[in-house]
């Protein structure tokens, strides 16, 4: 009864009329940020972080979560329309998004991403009030060694991401640890693989590199459609409502989803971006047609969606329960409760029950706002398939520059984008999948970080990651997966031998 009295309380303070207004303001904007290629969410709660200084403490946090989860929504637009990953959570979305959107079934992938991202939203908030003191116990049992096991689990399960050949996808995977690595080493401050440029000394721009392999090498893989009127799937099958069955094959997807981006969301430094990729991963491996997948299985957008969403809920428990933000746009929210006097931790809930409540209730709000805005507009962002080429490509192509270019302030990261959309375009001619690269260079830099640390705290010692029951777990999981990748290769090839056999004795 009485959490049922919390959350009570908390919808009779999220429904106030001006916590409520910018609650408005704050998931459209988010929204809109996220439709935008490129215009990352952490650029705009920075830019509007001084607003909140005139405001109430409810009011600031409810409109800087509503930018957040906000983005959640948009982002995956562009993804299944252009190729193109509002942010880089979204851009395992572009794998099945986009070409559902190709085969005419735009709005369809549109229906069931905003209906997933609500599920996985409304799962993560469920959690996040039920669970949180649990939750923040398993967060605590996680040191450098599970972090770092975890991390490599994911980096193997990221193989599976690729179409066709597993030994493509971990080649992808490699590729990404080494371009995750440039730039300067946090222990020694030495800069790597810089080559001298100034401007590789904080890295690969994580939106570049998404930006780049995805959106810039689709464009250049369609340019000779300049002319053409209309965009690939923009015919007369242009549905708003999902095909038959879509819900269906997407119900234990976005189960499955919610789940995942539950956990990962309040691990620090995971997050949304990892969350997605594990779930599509999973969703691939438990698939009985893994073959559907990359080339427009609506599961490929249920899970990754209802995970990133989940997990952008649950990412708030370590922040508001520990003070412990998971990654920078969590540091930013607790800077603003800091700016107003407010020390997150575990009296937090006492202490601030309008605060915690409120914010609570209002994810619920917002997210039934994010369904109301972007449902009526499927039709109009299915539409968009119908403009010609000749003026989607150059607009598509500004937006881009202008989201690269906002987020360092560099016209370097701009040239560099189209040096990886070159890259990207390469890949795709040689049929290489930038997921598992992408994947690569996001767990790099964490993995590398985990494991010097781990063998710092163990003076040196491998047996850390064996020796720690979790740890154990995440290594045995990734020889058994190791082995399975190992034996699924063997017998495809032996598949592929009995085809050509059997095609040359009918031919003969």
């Amino acid at each position: 009864m009485d959490l049922f009295d919390n959350v009570l309380h908390g919808f009779s303070v999220a429904l106030q009329w001006e916590n409520l207004l910018w609650s408005l303001f704050g998931v459209f904007m988010g929204n809109m940020i996220g439709v935008l290629p490129g215009m990352g969410v952490l650029a705009a709660i920075s830019i509007l972080l001084p607003l909140t200084y005139a405001m109430t403490p409810v009011a600031a946090l409810m409109m800087l979560a509503g930018i957040y989860y906000g983005a959640q929504y948009g982002g995956g637009i562009t993804c299944i329309l252009l190729n193109l990953p509002g942010t880089p959570s979204h851009a395992v979305t572009c794998l099945d998004g986009n070409p559902l959107a190709r085969q005419g079934k735009s709005g369809s992938a549109l229906f069931m991403l905003v209906m997933a991202s609500f599920v996985g939203a409304s799962v993560g908030i469920v959690i996040m009030i039920l669970f949180s003191p649990l939750l923040v116990e398993v967060a605590f049992q996680f040191g450098p060694a599970e972090y770092f096991s975890m991390m490599m689990l994911g980096l193997f399960a990221g193989a599976t991401l690729a179409k066709g050949s597993a030994i493509k996808g971990i080649a992808m995977v490699f590729l990404g640890l080494l371009l995750g690595v440039v730039g300067t080493d946090v222990n020694t401050g030495t800069i790597r693989y810089g080559f001298g440029i100034i401007e590789l000394s904080d890295g690969i721009p994580l939106v570049a590199l998404a930006m780049g392999l995805f959106g810039l090498a689709d464009f250049f893989a369609n340019v000779n459609r300049i002319g053409k009127a209309t965009t690939v799937g923009a015919g007369p099958k242009m549905s708003v409502r999902p095909e038959p069955g879509d819900i269906r094959k997407s119900a234990m997807p976005v189960a499955r989803g919610s789940a995942i981006g539950a956990v990962l969301g309040i691990l620090p430094g995971t997050g949304a971006t990892i969350a997605s990729f594990m779930s599509y991963a999973v969703e691939k491996r438990v698939s009985k047609t893994p073959k559907r997948f990359g080339n427009g299985a609506i599961e490929g957008v249920a899970g990754p969606e209802a995970a990133n969403n989940s997990a952008a809920q649950t990412s708030f428990i370590p922040t508001m329960s520990l003070g412990i933000p998971g990654d920078s746009v969590m540091a930013l929210m607790l800077g603003a409760l800091i700016i107003h006097g407010i020390q997150p931790g575990p009296q937090m809930v006492t202490e601030h029950a309008d605060l915690f409540w409120g914010l609570i209730a209002s994810f619920w709000i917002g997210n039934i706002m994010l369904v109301v805005m972007n449902l009526p507009l499927i039709g109009m962002w299915a539409r968009l398939l119908k403009v010609p080429y000749k003026y989607l490509f150059p607009s598509a192509l500004f937006f881009v520059c202008v989201g690269v270019y906002s987020t360092n302030n560099n016209l370097f990261d701009v040239g560099m984008v189209l040096v990886l959309g070159l890259v990207g375009y390469l890949f795709l001619k040689l049929r290489f999948s930038p997921a598992p690269l992408l994947l690569g260079f996001v767990l790099g830099p964490m993995v590398e970080e985990n494991f010097r640390r781990a063998l710092l705290l163990s003076r040196g010692s491998m047996s850390v990651f064996i020796d720690r029951p979790i740890s154990a777990g995440f290594v045995y999981a990734i020889l058994a997966l190791a082995v399975w990748l190992v034996f699924s290769t063997v017998r495809n090839r032996k598949k592929v031998r009995e085809l050509e056999r059997t095609q040359a004795q009918a031919g003969a």
